[in-house]
């Protein structure tokens, strides 16, 4: 049985906030967006808060960013709201609006939604899932089966559960894997040279490296590289070999579509939680 939303006057435009885990030039967060826009555009009012979590990392800084989330929404009251990873999820949905009015649409929240508690009556959403199996398999043709891989990223919680699913599968397929999760620049090149000696290496996401600098790290790749590099993150080819990749737009424009169901009637608990099913190579 559907709901009908809040009554919306016939010259006006229903509210539609969407709350960002990161930043603008998050190149994620900024596909996420295009995806999102394009598919709202003309059909609702929509704004956008940036909690900046990939800056602002500690959970002091990612609880006032909710909570300043929280106040938006109170004083606008949009008719649907949008949140885009983890940290929106876990600071502001699972905290204020649990089985609340207040419809939400997430997309990108990594592999599980188990630790939120979703689905609540009030949230759908969209799970991203990394293409894992399919680059794993890919780089051992590419390197003849070869057994010893090394994984770098970023030291952030969605590095961190990454990582797992990482070790999960490579496991699975007889990979040994080891790791270095770094908050800077420096300790990301220094892991990358060391991670020569492997037979394959990882590229995890840069986000969260505040220090991150482009030209640092290509000198590094360009100075050191010895065997294969493999990636699940469009924006970190340019300093890999291969590439098997998420596509960010599908889940911006998968929660628009779902936000303008809801607008028109139907509950966010009727609509089913997928995960993302597009990739690029």
């Amino acid at each position: 049985m559907k709901s009908a939303p809040p009554a919306i006057a016939s010259n006006t435009l229903p509210k539609c906030l969407f709350v960002s885990s990161y930043h603008k030039g998050y190149a994620w967060s900024d596909g996420v967006e295009a995806g999102l826009r394009s598919t709202l555009q003309g059909k609702c009012e929509l704004r956008q808060f940036d909690m900046n979590t990939k800056r602002r990392k500690s959970n002091a800084d990612k609880r006032a960013a909710a909570l300043e989330a929280h106040a938006i929404i109170k004083a606008w009251q949009p008719n649907v709201m949008i949140t885009a990873d983890d940290n929106a999820a876990r600071y502001l949905i699972k905290l204020y609006y649990r089985d609340r009015d207040t419809p939400f649409v997430f997309c990108g929240v990594n592999w599980t939604v188990s630790e939120y508690g979703f689905p609540y009556r009030n949230v759908t959403g969209i799970v991203e899932i990394a293409p894992i199996r399919p680059m794993l398999k890919r780089a051992l043709k590419m390197t003849g089966n070869a057994r010893r891989a090394f994984y770098l990223g970023a030291e952030t919680l969605t590095e961190t559960k990454n990582l797992k699913q990482f070790q999960k599968i490579a496991q699975e397929l007889g990979i040994a894997l080891d790791h270095a999760l770094v908050p800077t620049i420096e300790e990301w090149t220094q892991a990358y040279r060391a991670a020569q000696a492997y037979d394959f290496v990882i590229l995890g996401s840069k986000g969260g490296i505040n220090d991150w600098d482009d030209h640092q790290a290509e000198q590094a790749v360009l100075a050191s590289t010895k065997c294969l590099s493999a990636t699940n993150h469009d924006w970190m080819m340019r300093f890999a070999i291969l590439g098997v990749t998420k596509v960010p737009r599908e889940h911006g424009e998968w929660a628009a579509k779902s936000a303008l169901r809801i607008i028109d009637g139907m509950r966010p608990l009727d609509i089913p939680i997928i995960s993302n099913s597009r990739r690029d190579l």
